[in-house]
């Protein structure tokens, strides 16, 4: 018998982030975060420890589910953050760096954490309410009328993944399909509740990028059927073709022993009776003038030898991803039983026919009404292929939420620091009766709002990667990035041009200073809401309801974590 060891008791760990490996844990995972963020973003190779696939990457989606944390604060930050991304698909880097911004300047303040969790919780309303308000300087309102803003939706998306390898003229194809793939899933026909379609990405690697392509309706990979034969294929006398969706497999499998017992007469062949079930079935689709069958698993040879006898197209091995897609595109119900088959679950298709991209051949369904499309995607390698993918991905999610909220924030890191001017000219000019209602002192808020703003300040000092200066100004509270290799006494206009965001140009006095300094100034006024260049070249935009959103998942996963008294780990 062998020996039984004692229970371990629990550890407990009081005031967490006053522990030393607590704070260079939470300074590396921002330091790695950091050094990811934007444009020119540094890529990072993610792989275990016994080898296997190596992720190269830029993106929060692909760097928080590689990594793996043993602190729990850690894991409450990153399980924030990953959910943030689950809800949104972007934002997830600003989100994670802004929470461990605000973490490490909100625990080096002087001030109780409960007055730092009021005050900041105070200064999330002001922010949440100014990006809801018309008076908002950093927000844009997308018009649908005109594919500019939308362009510059996708534009920034694609551009802000390093690792896609694109060059501009496939920034600009790729932006293009993105948008119209979109456009194929908007409902032709507004219902009450219209709910968009679905675009399937179908890979093609080693292909160039301009190669890609749009189409309307789903692409089904079929190596087994010849594109030099004719395509016959059935159609009802409303010269429609009527399909059939099945997700049980109809390759004559025996049943389950798992399921039950089966009683089996002597001299009778179960596979014969399976096979002539199947049999039955295709004669019923023939005589329902079925002209394609499409089928999740398997089609028995034999079945598929009969259906094509009858100018009916079979195509297996669909898989469970195209299954709701199908079923929507084509309206027809899945079937899932082949003993029980009903006219009322067909649907139907406007045309069939086969297309070849690259090595691969695919059978082409073309719906009467497009609300599903496939994006045929093409990359060099599978690394730059992985990578396009979660950002094309991105950027459909991204137009879905302009479609609920039409509204996009200003990127290149002039949301956050006209936010952070706002704040702090909001908090020069708070009434004494606010610090009453907030339970502190004048000089507890403004140290709690200073550390906010920095926190914000950090994400756009976060864009440069190459030793430049980030300079804010005075007028619209913008971002500036100066290049690297000027002295810091420079004159300032004569090295920065337009600010990161695009929508303003060096025309006059903005009187900059450097974004590290500690203390900002007031706006004197907001953004020009129309802009004098031409938006669809020059402006660089985020997702509004990601980035506000983000806001709020960074302040209060942060004060969340400065709540934490005790962390009690079981050690058995």
């Amino acid at each position: 018998m062998s020996r039984l060891e004692a229970k371990k008791p629990p550890l407990f760990t009081s005031e967490p982030l006053t522990k030393d490996t607590v704070s260079q844990s939470l300074s590396l995972l921002s330091g790695i975060l950091k050094s990811c963020y934007g444009p020119a973003g540094r890529l990072k190779q993610l792989h275990n420890g016994v080898g296997g696939y190596v992720c190269t990457t830029s993106q929060s989606s692909a760097i928080l589910s590689h990594l793996s944390v043993s602190h729990p604060i850690l894991s409450v930050l990153m399980a924030s953050v990953q959910n943030h991304i689950c809800r949104f698909s972007d934002c997830g880097l600003f989100t994670a760096i802004l929470c461990c911004s605000l973490i490490e300047n909100f625990k080096s303040l002087n001030v109780a954490s409960c007055t730092v969790i009021k005050i900041s919780k105070h200064l999330l309303s002001l922010c949440m309410d100014y990006l809801k308000s018309e008076a908002c300087g950093c927000r844009v309102s997308v018009d649908f009328s005109s594919l500019e803003t939308l362009l510059c939706l996708v534009r920034s998306v694609l551009t802000s993944k390093p690792a896609c390898m694109l060059n501009k003229p496939e920034v600009d194809h790729l932006t293009m399909l993105i948008l119209k793939a979109f456009m194929f899933t908007v409902p032709c026909h507004v219902e009450t509740n219209a709910v968009l379609g679905k675009c399937i990405i179908v890979p093609v690697k080693g292909r160039r990028v301009v190669d890609s392509t749009v189409l309307p309706g789903l692409l089904i990979e079929t190596p087994e059927i010849q594109l030099a034969k004719p395509l016959a294929v059935k159609r009802t006398c409303s010269n429609m073709i009527k399909i059939a969706l099945f997700c049980v497999s109809m390759s004559g499998d025996l049943f389950n022993p798992e399921e039950g017992t089966i009683t089996v007469h002597h001299g009778i062949s179960l596979e014969m009776s399976e096979l002539n079930q199947l049999l039955n079935v295709g004669k019923q689709l023939v005589n329902d003038e079925v002209g394609l069958v499409v089928c999740q698993k398997v089609i028995h040879p034999s079945l598929k030898q009969y259906l094509k006898e009858n100018h009916v197209i079979a195509v297996d091995r669909a898989g469970l991803s195209l299954m709701e897609p199908l079923s929507r595109m084509t309206g027809s119900k899945p079937i899932a039983s082949i003993h029980s088959l009903s006219p009322s679950c067909y649907g139907s298709l406007k045309d069939v026919c086969l297309e070849s991209f690259a090595s691969k051949h695919f059978v082409h369904l073309i719906p009467n009404d497009t609300v599903v499309c496939s994006l045929i995607l093409c990359n060099r390698n599978e690394t730059a292929w992985d990578e396009l993918k979660r950002a094309c991905e991105t950027a459909e999610r991204v137009l879905q939420l302009t479609v609920k909220e039409p509204l996009a924030l200003l990127g290149g890191g002039c949301t956050e620091t006209h936010l952070a001017s706002y704040i702090r000219h909001k908090s020069c000019s708070l009434s004494t009766s606010s610090f009453k209602d907030l339970d502190c002192s004048r000089t507890q808020y403004q140290l709690v709002a200073d550390g906010f703003c920095r926190s914000l300040e950090s994400v756009a000092c976060s864009l440069n990667h190459d030793d430049g200066e980030i300079l804010t100004d005075m007028v619209y509270g913008h971002c500036w990035l100066v290049p690297s290799g000027f002295p810091s006494v420079s004159n300032w206009s004569d090295l920065v041009s337009k600010c990161g965001c695009g929508i303003n140009g060096n025309t006059e006095n903005l009187n900059w200073r450097l974004l590290q300094g500690q203390f900002g100034s007031p706006i004197i006024q907001g953004c020009p809401k129309d802009p004098s260049v031409k938006v669809a070249d020059f402006l660089t935009l985020d997702c509004f309801a990601a980035k506000y959103s983000g806001l709020q998942v960074a302040l209060e996963t942060a004060n969340l974590v400065l709540d934490l008294s005790y962390v009690i780990e079981d050690q058995n």
